[in-house]
């Protein structure tokens, strides 16, 4: 796992080249070699993206140039075409190159086989966004679950793009039940992860989704919801990363259906 360039990245390493489970940010682009060089010589060949926000996704073009093929779902292949606005960012994201855009394109659950493993690339429902997958390696039993799963930090739900907290709470469940218990786990930020940590920040979402649920069925408007700290039991584990307390209960107020 690679750090620090957005969203994590995946790397699998073999004598015919390199696979990788999403593409970070541009101008991380000399950390990144460097660091796929000390992995191992061979070519890039794969580049699969969980979902189509840039932190992972912004360097799909210069690995694209190096010569990787860019797998990801048509829902990620559309938005990174397009100008995005997210206003909850207060951010528009402009289009990639034509060589960042997936071209290998994950219209159902499918494998791939590559440096000696079974890749499965999964769909996931509507959930963290309209666009997601996560990617399993079989015989390592090693997923890479992109930003269906932050360890120990508050979740980007991105409403305004199909996300929504049911659904991730129920794209977690599926992939809970796919999982064995001992296997590693990449998530979209944070350290490399366990199915127990994955099970806590599901059960986090459920309940943090539960409290809002109730506070807003009672009338309260989103700055009184968020005025009485729904996140606050888990504030000490999650609320110290980007996603803040108040800003993951404003994300959870505008998602409840």
């Amino acid at each position: 796992m690679l750090s620090g360039s957005g969203g994590n990245i995946t790397v699998l390493n073999g004598k015919e080249g390199q696979f990788l489970v999403d593409a970070g940010i541009a101008v991380s682009r000399p950390r990144v070699e460097a660091a796929l060089r000390a992995l191992g010589s061979g070519p890039v060949k794969y580049v699969v993206n969980t979902h189509y926000h840039w932190d992972h996704t912004d360097g799909n073009p210069w690995l694209h140039d190096l010569g990787a093929t860019i797998i990801g779902t048509a829902g990620t292949a559309k938005r990174v075409s397009t100008v995005t606005r997210v206003d909850f960012w207060d951010y528009t994201f402009q289009p990639l190159p034509a060589g960042g855009v997936p071209t290998d394109i994950v219209k159902k659950d499918k494998n791939y086989h590559f440096a000696g493993q079974t890749i499965e690339v999964r769909l996931a429902r509507p959930s963290h966004t309209d666009t997601d997958l996560y990617v399993i390696f079989k015989e390592a039993n090693v997923a890479s679950l992109g930003d269906l799963f932050w360890n120990g930090v508050y979740p980007f739900i991105d409403n305004e793009h199909g996300g929504g907290i049911d659904g991730m709470i129920a794209a977690d469940d599926a992939i809970l039940a796919r999982l064995k218990d001992d296997v590693v786990i990449v998530p979209g930020h944070g350290p490399v992860g366990t199915k127990k940590q994955l099970k806590e920040f599901r059960d986090m979402l459920a309940d943090i989704r539960d409290n809002v649920a109730a506070l807003k069925k009672q009338g309260k408007t989103r700055d009184e919801v968020v005025a009485a700290k729904p996140t606050a039991k888990y504030d000490d584990v999650y609320g110290h990363f980007v996603i803040g307390p108040d800003f993951f209960a404003r994300i959870v107020y505008d998602g409840l259906k």
